[in-house]
């Protein structure tokens, strides 16, 4: 029985998820047997990964974000692409399965896949039924737009809120996320697909104002947020 070594950074209920799935393929068969192992954050285990593979002893599968993709694929040797694995393997392996923004990212200007697509995050609002309507907002009715939410934390404050409004990976959420939202660009050359020699470009009108208001409502206590 060959055993395959899986790092991942999956914790909590979804480590546990992680681990159901290993377990459900090792039942399925008896000549692999895939142990996975929880090394910490995705830079932890990114870090984790290429001690191991100096020390010549990297895991045959490794779960790396998103921006730490281009980093692994530039080690040269150390990764092989997943779409020749898969053709090696004699497997059928078709891209087109995964949502086309997720698999671009992890495919190269040839049209090779390189890494395989396995969890995508995407942020999400939050809001608190109970405090909107202490505050006399309608709870059934969150807030849509920037302005809305800015109006909604005022409320909330008012009746007694101490952090009304938090959010965090600012460069993320309110910078990559925001620009993808309003469908202007994140940086040069196509958000970087176009070319090696990109340029961050949030200072637009649009990215200036945003965090303006943002930095606003700091000021008049609304939103505490973490980097």
């Amino acid at each position: 029985q060959t055993e395959v070594q899986w790092w991942h950074s999956m914790g909590g209920a979804l480590g546990e998820w992680v681990n159901d799935l290993a377990k459900d393929f090792n039942a399925s068969q008896k000549d692999y047997k895939v142990t996975p192992t929880f090394k910490g954050s995705y830079a932890e285990s990114m870090t984790a990964g290429v001690a191991a593979y100096r020390a010549g002893n990297a895991p045959h599968m490794i779960q790396v974000f998103e921006v730490g993709t281009a980093t692994m694929m530039a080690a040269k040797g150390a990764t092989v692409p997943v779409a020749k694995v898969m053709t090696d393997a004699g497997l059928k392996f078709d891209p087109a399965a995964y949502v086309p923004a997720v698999a671009g990212y992890y495919t190269a200007p040839n049209g090779q896949m390189l890494s395989y697509p396995f969890n995508s995050s995407t942020p999400v609002f939050h809001y608190n039924k109970d405090a909107f309507k202490a505050a006399g907002l309608d709870p059934e009715k969150p807030p849509t737009t920037w302005p809305e939410v800015a109006l909604a934390a005022a409320k909330l404050k008012a009746s007694g809120h101490k952090c009304p409004f938090t959010t965090s990976w600012i460069s993320w959420t309110q910078l990559e996320s925001f620009s993808a939202w309003h469908n202007v660009l994140y940086a040069t050359k196509n958000n970087g697909f176009g070319g090696t020699d990109t340029r961050l470009s949030f200072n637009s009108p649009l990215h200036v104002r945003h965090i303006e208001n943002l930095a606003n409502m700091a000021k008049t206590g609304p939103p505490m947020y973490s980097a």
